[in-house]
């Protein structure tokens, strides 16, 4: 249950607890490289690790890889958490997510112990209301890598709409982002023979019609931008080679990257083909391809985002101020809309406003049915879901789907040829739910559950709030048994993000609950800016010279955790992952007094090189640009490799990640642990040679990574000090 509204008093002054603390942090200039380590190539002894599959890197992975799973793996409690990890991802009672097709049948893609790359199926939706639905298999990745000798890993599938028997499947060699894409007839379950195939590659492919792609691709030297991604966009028709496509858009070098779509009407009906320019990972242009083979640019604001096409009216959202052509007077986070042909013919055409939200809401996502508009809006990190009626004349009604009240709420498939929509819901202590709503009605019913994979008897969930170095107040969720002693002593996990307008929403989490909080653990979720929680502003106040502000947040929310007697330094550790691997490194190397431990998962670390390493390039509208010299001073300030130093209290901390990670270098995790090590402090590495940047290509090694994690964590913060 969520209980802040009963606390206001105990965070008052908590609060101010933790701002009088919070005063005491280190602050980030006070970690400045003193004697230059890894401020430039020379001065980097560790450039070698970078080389991914180099004979003397991978040397050293397997070293280390077989130091930290004898560590690990040989604690006697290991078995047990690697069986229990294993039982719940290879569990068959969990619910399979599904997609509509427009004959009103359902698809999904299910992986289980038997099935562990996972199998492509379809059935009806009578049927899947059942408890036993009839699944028929359309393609089998398993027997499909089993015969051809690959490590495939399944990544999507686009079918040409209304018939959808064209498909386009992704295939990836052991889970990078690059992916093969073939085409495949679902009525013959077979791959075409002579039919479109285009090798592995980053990029994109949609269809325009039976005959013909839009695709961005690598073409070869000069076609892919700075960050690695596909610079040009081509038509490609059958049967022509890859060469002979014809280019219809261009971007820059320094673009992040270029890629297109078609917008359909409900029926199927191609009403624009869109080329996306991305300039930075924020901003773009948007263009449309003409038929004669031109293009125009559409007048919308740099950062926005294109939600739907529902009953002629598009709908976008703005990141940022705007002023449309118009001279209408948009605010960050609005979204508006427009009657797509009279914009299209006359740019100046009159928005509607649709939705303004407040300070403390924030839009999770926006989809439309055949006839509606359907919008997952959060009020202080609590979900609900709103029914749009698109009004061409005037104001858009809303009305409220009948769901239950503080959850996290996720907008699921939506119908094309009706008004449904499934919406799953979820909380910590509330195994998931799948609902079946009628976006005409506003009704909706449980057609899935899941039993509860974890003991909760007990258990509780409070929502806090923490007060940043700057006064701002940072809420944060715990999750623990309701009669834990308020004295310190509960071994407690805090995870966190931070970036991208990526929220951390109140979700159910298998793992967590049995791995973690049935053997007496705190799990502690801080909604720091530079996520989504509560819309645009709340993520662009942690962006570039203002980085410092979100690891502050994670600081304060551990300090409040601290002054609540909830946990203290002992029992405290941290977990994150990418964007989330970087936060841990800022608390290492800023705070490492209040920790006692931390999983950094497929991290950045080297933040004066991350924008040469792979996709890089395409976050320096998050962080800044390191060869800036204005911005280098931002990012030097926190960038967790130049940061370490000797003579720290930094605990032993467990990192991982990927070889084939083609998205965050596994460079980043590999110089972490090999810098912290001169520096003479244990670490414990692992790198996985599949996976990707989930670090797992199948569920075997996801199991084998939370076994290794929850591990680490038993020892750092449930054994006594004398046990460590």
């Amino acid at each position: 249950m969520i209980r802040s509204a009963a606390l206001a008093a105990l965070l008052a002054t908590s609060a101010l607890s933790s701002a009088a603390m919070a005063q005491t942090a280190v602050p980030a200039s006070a970690n400045a490289p003193t004697g230059g380590f890894a401020t430039s190539d020379a001065t980097d002894p560790y450039l070698w690790l970078e080389e991914v599959e180099g004979e003397r890197a991978m040397e050293w992975v397997r070293a280390h890889n077989e130091r930290s799973l004898g560590v690990l793996q040989g604690d006697p409690r290991y078995a047990q958490l690697h069986d229990q990890a294993l039982e719940i991802v290879q569990s068959r009672d969990r619910i399979p997510g599904v997609g509509f097709n427009h004959d009103g049948t359902l698809d999904n893609f299910w992986q289980d112990a038997s099935h562990v790359r996972g199998v492509w199926r379809t059935t009806t939706l009578d049927s899947y209301r059942t408890a036993e639905p009839r699944w028929e298999t359309i393609l089998d990745i398993d027997a499909l890598a089993a015969s051809e000798g690959k490590n495939w890993v399944y990544k999507g599938v686009t079918c040409l709409p209304p018939q959808e028997t064209h498909c386009l499947v992704s295939l990836s060699d052991g889970g990078k982002d690059a992916v093969t894409v073939r085409e495949f007839d679902r009525q013959t379950k077979q791959f075409v023979d002579g039919g479109f195939v285009l090798p592995e590659s980053k990029g994109g492919a949609t269809w325009i019609d039976a005959d013909t792609l839009l695709i961005s691709r690598d073409f070869g030297e000069g076609t892919l931008t700075d960050s690695g991604y596909p610079r040009t966009l081509r038509l490609l028709r059958r049967g022509q080679s890859l060469d002979q496509a014809t280019v219809v858009f261009e971007g820059q070098q320094t673009d992040v990257s270029v890629s297109g779509y078609t917008l359909r009407d409900a029926d199927g009906v191609v009403k624009a083909t869109l080329i996306n320019r991305g300039i930075n990972f924020y901003e773009g242009e948007t263009w449309r391809l003409n038929a004669d083979g031109t293009t125009t640019q559409l007048q919308l604001p740099a950062k926005s985002s294109i939600n739907a096409l529902v009953k002629g009216q598009l709908v976008v959202t703005t990141d940022q101020d705007w002023t449309a052509p118009s001279g209408q007077q948009f605010r960050t986070g609005d979204v508006i809309a427009w009657n797509l042909e009279q914009w299209l013919a006359n740019p100046a055409t009159p928005a509607q406003l649709v939705i303004r939200p407040t300070d403390r809401e924030a839009i999770e996502s926006i989809s439309s049915t055949r006839n509606k508009l359907v919008v997952a809006l959060y009020e202080n990190v609590r979900g609900s879901v709103y029914v749009y009626e698109p009004n061409p004349s005037g104001e858009w009604a809303r009305n409220r789907l009948d769901l239950p009240q503080n959850v996290t709420v996720g907008v699921g498939s939506a119908s094309d040829s009706d008004d449904k929509i499934f919406v799953s819901v979820a909380g910590y202590l509330n195994p998931s739910s799948l609902y079946l709503a009628d976006a005409a009605t506003t009704q909706a019913a449980v057609v899935k559950s899941l039993p509860a994979k974890f003991d909760a008897t007990g258990m509780v969930v409070e929502q806090f709030e923490a007060r940043s170095a700057d006064g701002t107040m940072i809420p944060y969720f715990v999750v623990h048994k309701g009669d834990m002693p308020m004295d310190g002593s509960n071994p407690t996990l805090l995870y966190g993000y931070g970036g991208y307008q990526n929220s951390l929403l109140p979700g159910y989490s298998a793992t967590v609950g049995k791995l973690w909080l049935e053997r007496g653990g705190v799990y502690v979720v801080a909604n720091t800016r530079g996520g989504g929680e509560f819309g645009p502003r709340w993520h662009q106040a942690a962006l570039q010279q203002n980085r410092q502000r979100a690891h502050e947040d994670f600081q304060a929310v551990a300090l409040d955790l601290e002054a609540r007697n909830i946990t203290s330094q002992p029992r405290l550790g941290i977990m994150g992952g990418s964007q989330g691997g970087l936060f841990m490194g800022a608390m290492l190397t800023q705070r490492p007094d209040l920790i006692n431990g931390a999983v950094i998962q497929v991290p950045l670390f080297d933040m004066l090189r991350f924008h040469k390493l792979l996709a890089g390039a395409s976050w320096i509208a998050e962080y800044g640009n390191p060869d800036i010299p204005e911005q280098r001073a931002w990012i030097e300030q926190y960038s967790p490799y130049q940061n370490l130093r000797a003579g720290q209290p930094y605990p032993e901390v467990f990192i991982h990640t990927s070889t084939k990670d083609d998205r965050v270098h596994p460079g980043h995790a590999r110089k972490a642990a090999a810098r912290l090590e001169e520096l003479g402090y244990p670490v414990l590495f692992y790198e996985n040679t599949d996976g990707g940047h989930a670090a797992g290509a199948n569920l075997r090694e996801t199991a084998r990574r939370l076994a290794l994690e929850y591990t680490y964590l038993t020892r750092r913060l449930m054994d006594s000090p004398a046990q460590e």
